[in-house]
């Protein structure tokens, strides 16, 4: 049997980052992107997952009752992701994800208008904090948001919803062109 190269390509790869007044819009390294499947009944154990990660350079973002995405910039070789799997082994099941989302980071004074457009999500600082993060829809489009600075966004997608959701997010911010 023959051996085949796997040559990976980003889902968002050259997108040219568009010039907007007063937000950014930029495709995120896909990196590492883990979902922990715990016991709800366990409560909040996100503290616990980076104490259990403190050398590792991840995020640790709520999903739902017993669900974590653990999110790296850097993709993990199979070693690295052997010994995170090892880790997160104790506090539930975990499934790699890395391949099959895509990370797009809206950032600036405008950002949240932006995403206002797209979401019923109550997008302010009181309401959804810096390090809060829900699972919604952007448009029609399911995604997962993080709030990462006060004037800063992060959104997760299902990799084949990359690209439609990146045209939504232009077509919302048009108006700050």
């Amino acid at each position: 049997m023959r051996d085949f190269p796997l040559h990976y390509r980003s889902a968002l790869g050259g997108k040219p980052t568009p010039r907007r007044r007063g937000m950014t819009l930029r495709v995120l390294p896909e990196g590492c992107v883990l979902h922990i499947l715990g016991k709800a009944s366990d409560g909040d154990i996100s503290a616990a997952i980076r104490a259990a990660l403190s050398s590792q350079a991840h995020a640790v973002r709520f999903v739902a009752p017993g669900q974590w995405f653990v999110v790296g910039d850097r993709p993990l070789s199979t070693a690295d992701l052997s010994e995170v799997l090892a880790t997160l082994a104790p506090f539930g099941d975990v499934v790699e994800q890395s391949h099959g989302r895509a990370r797009i980071e809206i950032a600036g004074e405008n950002a949240t208008a932006v995403l206002a457009k797209g979401t019923a999500v109550d997008l302010s600082l009181t309401a959804f904090p810096i390090g809060n993060a829900t699972s919604t829809l952007v448009g029609h489009i399911n995604a997962h948001l993080t709030r990462t600075g006060a004037d800063a966004f992060e959104v997760l997608v299902l990799r084949s919803f990359a690209e439609s959701l990146w045209e939504q997010l232009e077509a919302m911010s048009a108006e700050f062109s």
